[in-house]
Parts: C-alpha cells; structure tokens; sequence
C-alpha cells in the first residue's frame, strides 16, 4: 500500500495492523524519522515492549539475508522486536527481496531511506503489497510545521496560539523530530497532562528553550544563499570555532533551498518579489523575520540557477554522509562556491 505525507497519519493505525514493512522516503529526512518514530510507538502500544534492532544500508547489501534473520529471530528471553534500517537509496533492496520471498511474517521492519523517492526499486517492490507501507515526504513549510506543532501540543495536554505554535516551528528548523522533543520539555515544564492542560505562553518558552542550533546555522546560510562573499569568510570561521555540525548545516541550507524553490513555483510570471513576499508573510507561509532575507535570495535563486543549486547540495549531502573525515573540509568549499554563484 502507498500513504501520502498528508494523509499518513489517516492511514498510520490501519497500517500498523496490516503491515509488516514500512518504507519511508523523500528529501524529507526529519518527517520520515519523525513518522517512524510514531508509527514504532503505535505498534508498540499494541505488542508491548519490544526490543529494537538497528541496521545499517551498507550492512545488508553487504549481506541480503541479515534482514530477514532479524526479522524472525527471537531473543534469550523472548522478547518481541522492531527492525529499523536507515540506508541510503536502494541499499535495502535486495535483503527485502529476501525478507518477502518467505511466507512467514516476520517482526516489524521500519525502513528510513534517503536520497530514495517512491518511484525507486525498493519502492515498486512494496507499493502494491497489502503487508507493505510506501510513503515519501517532502520538505515541509512553515504552516504544515505549525500546525503539527499544534497537532502535537493536544495531546500533551497543552494549549497554544498559532504565533507560539510558529515560534516552536522555526526554533526546530522546521524539524519535527525537534518540535517533538520541544512539546515534550514544555509538557514536563508546566506539568500539563490531557487531564490537567496547561496554556503555553512566550515566558515558557524562554524557560524551557536553549538557543537553537539553527540561530547559529541561519547567518552563514543567509551568507551562502545572498552571495554576500564579504561576509563568507568570517562566517566559516565562526563555523568552526563552534564546531557547527556541517550535516545540520547543510540540512538548514536544504530547507532554505526547498523553501526558495515552493516560494518560486507560486511566484510564476509576478516581477514584485517584495509584494510577493508580503503576502507570504500575511498568509503565515514566510515567517516575518526571515522575508528580507527570502526576498533578497528568491532574486538571486530562481529557474534553473535554483535547480542546478539543489542538484547540488544534494551530492554534497551524499559526500558528506560518505566521508564524514572531511566533512568541514567539504562543506567548506562548496560554500564558498554558492556564495560566488549567488552573487553573480
């Protein structure tokens, strides 16, 4: 079976019945994370306890039948188990050839592909299986992330406005997984429950919230992305003396670029950049502080000058995943290469 990003969650509960495979791909790294997480959690809550097992792509291309030994061994103490593979484009493939050609139903196999989308093998392989899960996730705005922070927030047993709910959104970088853990912080903070909920307000925050990893990543990426080559050095610099993770660093990068690229699908033949800005900001899909600054980059990214620049943060994001060593190294010159490019 095949969910969309919008409609996972309708589907989350049936599939956890039905299904024994979940395959959860797309540039949206932080959504699919954060979708395996709820769905691990929902299956637990109906098994009980479970034991989980962590492998690596590179490990069961390396050895197809690893998976589906995993998948129906039992522990010592016969504990139930949960199989989480993170691997990269069709990496899983064949082991879950392996894993599907037995009839017996193994433990749940919760599988995080990046660099994958849903019309790659692995994902033809599973789509139209009934025991199988397909979905593919996109670089999220800031009003679906708010209002998941919302969707988050009842449950805990808090209560928020839009404007808190936004402000959780782009303290986590439009990452939910971060979102998440800034809920559950809040939740213990104001000891909210269901039961007893609690109203959320800016004091709370500013108890509860460090100074976001993103706050530090944000001046270099306006740097890269405005072609400010005056600034860059100074900003490479501070990236390193704070040892900014360059992972992190580029993933910012990747939502600016994916946010650009949304920005540009919906501008169209408009020569009014600046208004066109302003009404994303009254419609909550560009957060206020940051229209400046999209502004400024929507000019200077835009056609195929914004596809090429996505293409190539993308194999960045694949060199840097496969020679971590030299990650800083790396980013580094890429950087400085955009930052040329944008000021052209």
């Amino acid at each position: 079976m095949k969910a969309t990003q919008k409609n996972f969650a309708g589907q989350m509960a049936r599939a956890a019945a039905e299904a024994s495979v979940f395959y959860f791909c797309g540039p949206d790294e932080a959504g699919a994370t954060d979708a395996a997480g709820r769905l691990a959690a929902l299956i637990a809550g109906q098994q009980g306890e479970y034991e989980r097992v962590e492998l690596a792509g590179a490990d069961l291309r390396r050895d197809p039948v690893r998976l589906a030994d995993e998948a129906r061994s039992v522990s010592l103490f016969g504990d139930k188990r949960q199989i989480f593979v993170r691997c990269a484009g069709d990496e899983a493939h064949d082991a879950l050839e392996t894993l599907l050609a037995s009839p017996v139903k193994g433990w749940p196999v919760i599988i995080i592909a990046t660099s994958a989308t849903d019309k790659s093998r692995t994902a033809k392989l599973l789509a139209d299986r009934g025991d199988a899960l397909v979905t593919m996730f996109h670089p999220p705005d800031m009003s679906t992330v708010t209002l998941a922070v919302r969707d988050m927030a009842g449950p805990a047993g808090l209560r928020m406005t839009d404007e808190m709910a936004e402000r959780i959104a782009r303290a986590a970088a439009l990452d939910t997984r971060m979102a998440r853990s800034e809920i559950e912080k809040l939740a213990l903070f104001l000891d909210a429950s269901p039961q007893s909920p609690r109203t959320v307000d800016a004091a709370a925050l500013d108890a509860i919230g460090a100074v976001s990893e993103d706050d530090s990543f944000m001046p270099l990426v306006n740097c890269v992305l405005g072609g400010d080559t005056a600034r860059l050095a100074a900003e490479l610099a501070r990236m390193h003396e704070l040892e900014l993770n360059p992972v992190g660093l580029l993933l910012a990068i990747e939502r600016r670029a994916a946010q650009l690229a949304q920005l540009a699908g919906r501008l169209r033949g408009r020569s009014d950049i600046n208004a066109f800005i302003e009404q994303e900001t009254a419609a909550r899909r560009v957060f206020f502080r940051d229209k400046a600054d999209i502004a400024h980059q929507l000019k200077r990214w835009r056609g195929r000058k914004l596809g090429r620049l996505i293409e190539r943060l993308i194999a960045l994001h694949r060199s840097l995943l496969a020679d971590n060593r030299n990650s800083e190294i790396l980013i580094s010159q890429e950087l400085a290469q955009l930052t040329r490019a944008a000021a052209r």
